[in-house]
């Protein structure tokens, strides 16, 4: 290692001797997790079960939160006295730098008023239309097209594959904010092997639609309630290649979504019914997961948790506690959300086809239908924000 430019006390010839590397070795990251972790208990911080990256700490009848990204911190809480001695504390022990109250983390954009919290990625969005040239491109009403279906066989392979492979990377990362791009990411990424030139057309056709959407992002509103729903949805077989089905839900805490996922199913499922029912027992476990979160966060959860479904047969599969002839080669994790109804955590409620908010997850939908349940998942745009929502 040539001693650094500037630094004048090396001799003609001499190079530098490594003792210590923070950065660049395996057990890096890992040893300044356990290093800060044992610091933060040592200020009464207690780690969450539910997230190891969550700090919490009731102290003289304040609480404050703290949750940590590798060496990115948020801290929040009840005294603010409580939260200046923390944040001086930790200086003195690694030196940080207060960036003030929470206007942009790991490229998410923050947006806090008297009614709620906008979160947005508007930025990040205009970075990937930037690197890949689109900013002047036309707008698409809808993430992908309806009835589109992509192959592994058919197209040309593409000369540049790490270019697709980087878009559906900075995509996926663009979920944090933008469920309704659930679907089509999850899509695009069982092509990431041998990716052809139709897999990059429809990655474009995607940037057309975030063109359109630009200044759209998350609205949690700061008065709802603190009861979770969440509504589970399936689509049936829909892989062309491995007839399995994609399983995906949406949970809300109030009106405020929390939490979504859009995933194929581990095997086939012999009929929508059974699909639907994993996808639901795949819901309940998201949900006692949730709760412990919350009540980490000293956040009351009312019981029973109602999960809505659109396919009454697994509606019944979950509370029909007897065994019979179509779930006999199901095995025995698939009734994990029967046992979740039995003890009184959850309750099922069936919704309309029309009015299934995970539908958007599952499938591409018409722009009509798409930007209604968009809509419905809290998805709005700083405009409709700025105009009273």
């Amino acid at each position: 290692m040539s001693p650094p430019a500037g630094y004048d006390k090396a001799k003609p010839g001499e190079v530098c001797r490594l003792k210590r590397s923070l950065y660049g070795l395996r057990q890096a990251s890992r040893q300044w997790n356990k290093e800060l972790s044992k610091f933060l208990k040592s200020l009464q911080f207690v780690q969450s079960k539910q997230d190891y990256s969550l700090f919490t700490r009731t102290q003289n009848g304040e609480f404050l939160v703290l949750l940590v990204y590798v060496d990115d911190i948020l801290i929040t809480g009840t005294s603010l006295s409580q939260i200046e001695e923390v944040k001086r504390s930790l200086d003195s022990a690694f030196t940080i730098k207060d960036l003030g109250n929470l206007t942009y983390f790991l490229g998410i954009e923050v947006l806090r008023t008297d009614n709620g919290i906008f979160l947005s990625q508007k930025k990040y969005i205009k970075d990937i239309l930037s690197d890949a040239g689109m900013l002047d491109c036309f707008t698409a009403p809808a993430p992908l097209s309806c009835g589109l279906k992509l192959s592994t066989e058919v197209g040309d392979p593409l000369t540049e594959p790490d270019v697709f492979r980087s878009l559906v990377g900075r995509l996926l990362y663009l979920g944090i904010t933008r469920p309704d791009l659930s679907y089509s990411v999850q899509h695009l990424s069982q092509f990431i092997h041998c990716p052809r030139i139709p897999h990059l057309r429809a990655a474009l056709h995607i940037l057309k639609y975030l063109k359109g959407t630009l200044d759209h992002g998350l609205w949690y509103k700061a008065d709802t309630d603190l009861q979770i729903n969440a509504y589970s949805d399936s689509d049936w077989s829909s892989c062309q290649f491995s007839s399995r089905s994609l399983s995906a839900y949406a949970v809300f805490l109030g009106s405020n979504l929390i939490s979504w996922k859009t995933k194929k199913q581990h095997s086939v499922s012999k009929s929508s019914a059974e699909a639907e029912y994993r996808s639901m027992s795949a819901t309940a476990s998201e949900l006692v997961w949730v709760q412990g979160l919350l009540e980490d966060l000293q956040v009351h959860v009312p019981l029973p948790v109602t999960l809505h479904c659109d396919n009454t047969s697994a509606q019944h599969l979950a509370q029909n506690p007897m065994f019979h002839e179509k779930t006999k080669h199901l095995k025995r994790d698939m009734h994990y959300v029967r046992e979740q109804v039995e003890e009184g955590f959850i309750q099922t409620a069936h919704v309309s086809s029309s009015q299934q908010i995970a539908d958007v997850l599952t499938k591409p939908l018409v722009s009509a239908q798409h930007q209604l349940l968009c809509g419905k998942l809290g998805l709005i745009s700083k405009v409709q924000l700025e105009g009273g929502v």
